[in-house]
């Protein structure tokens, strides 16, 4: 009778160890999925921006090719001329003259958003913050080549700027709006421009 009352205990016994290996085993596996998960996540944020800013390149030439629908191909070689001479030095005033004379002329070409946005980061004081507005304000959705989108690229390098001036709640209006409406937008890295805002918010 004691070997029949004793055998449900060591039954029960071996059960509890058994559950008892099985959770030390799951807690292992959890643990191993968690580090390989960790490890995988970078690569997977390295792909996952690739397959974005293939995607902004993308937008960049449809944006370019519709230039072509109202300009003249004398006047798209114009544009073009006059961006690559002033992109020598945007410091000059040659450089500044043809940014005014590309605005006047050409104010909804591609590439007069990308000169308006060049001049704005080579310039100073107020005459940059007069710029960068501008290519938020009339030039928000030229790009260029490589991807990166004139108004998003503006939108950081105004709100770098006010935060610097120590306004910094006009700067966290623009970076609050660089991330919710331009998530996707890109720098000339090719690097997500939201990257850029840790530590400035």
């Amino acid at each position: 009778m004691k070997r029949a009352f004793i055998l449900p205990f060591v039954f029960a016994a071996a059960v509890h160890a058994d559950e008892g290996v099985l959770l030390q085993r799951i807690v292992a596996l959890e643990k191993r999925v968690a580090e390989l998960e960790a490890r995988l996540a970078p690569v997977l944020e390295e792909e996952r921006v690739k397959e974005v800013a293939a995607r902004q390149k993308e937008l960049a030439r449809t944006r370019m090719m519709m230039d072509g629908e109202y300009l003249s191909r004398n006047d798209l070689n114009l544009i073009e001329k006059g961006y690559h001479a002033a992109n020598q030095d945007w410091k000059t005033e040659e450089a500044k003259k043809t940014v005014a004379v590309l605005t006047e002329k050409y104010p909804r070409a591609n590439r007069t958003g990308c000169a308006v946005l060049a001049l704005a980061q080579a310039s100073e004081g107020d005459a940059q913050i007069k710029l960068l507005e501008q290519a938020i304000e009339t030039h928000n959705m030229c790009f260029y080549a490589n991807g990166v989108q004139v108004g998003a690229y503006a939108r950081l390098y105004l709100g770098m700027r006010l935060k610097h001036d120590g306004k910094d709640g006009e700067a966290k209006r623009l970076f609050e709006e660089l991330r919710t409406a331009y998530p996707d937008a890109i720098d000339h890295t090719g690097q997500l421009l939201t990257s850029h805002l840790e530590g400035l918010e």
